[in-house]
């Protein structure tokens, strides 16, 4: 491991190189970047699928509930991170957009299509492990399908490459 690769918000990532930084970058960096993503993501889509749930909303409204939350703790995760290493309130909000949007909305359309199309799971209840294991398995699905995305991104400089740019 290099110094590069422990940050201040506490991930590791494996040895690897973003654009800029010459090299390719790998699938174990690119792996990496969705997590720290997911991490957010997952927290405001179980949050807003479990609020839907619990207050019986419509599929609709548990649906956007659950996006506006993922994007609301996606980005704050990631705002987190740079706002420690001392850029300001503004810029942090530009690094997080510029860091977190697609992989967010790639991930966000990639879980809620999951739970939707898997019978029954937005009408379990909490108590439902059929609840449980789709929220689980839309969360994988989302993992696996937005890690080359977030790759070809790093590659070219964007998406999690932003904010590596503040880790040094």
């Amino acid at each position: 491991m290099t110094s590069h690769d422990h940050h201040e918000h506490g991930h590791e990532h494996a040895a690897h190189d973003h654009a800029g930084h010459g090299g390719a970058v790998t699938w174990a960096a690119a792996a990496q970047a969705t997590l720290h993503c997911l991490t957010g993501c997952a927290i405001g889509e179980v949050l807003g699928m479990v609020l839907g749930t619990a207050f019986g909303w419509s599929n609709l409204v548990t649906i956007i509930a659950a996006i506006v939350l993922a994007f609301f703790f996606g980005y704050a995760l990631t705002m987190r991170g740079v706002l420690k290493a001392g850029l300001p309130l503004r810029a942090a909000v530009g690094v997080a957009l510029a860091a977190d949007t697609v992989s967010i909305a790639v991930m966000e359309v990639l879980d809620n299509a999951t739970m939707v199309v898997i019978p029954g799971a937005m009408h379990a209840g909490l108590g439902d492990p059929l609840f449980w294991g789709a929220l689980a398995l839309s969360l994988l699905v989302a993992f696996l399908l937005t890690t080359p995305v977030n790759r070809w991104m790093i590659g070219r400089g964007k998406g999690h490459a932003v904010v590596h740019r503040y880790h040094h």
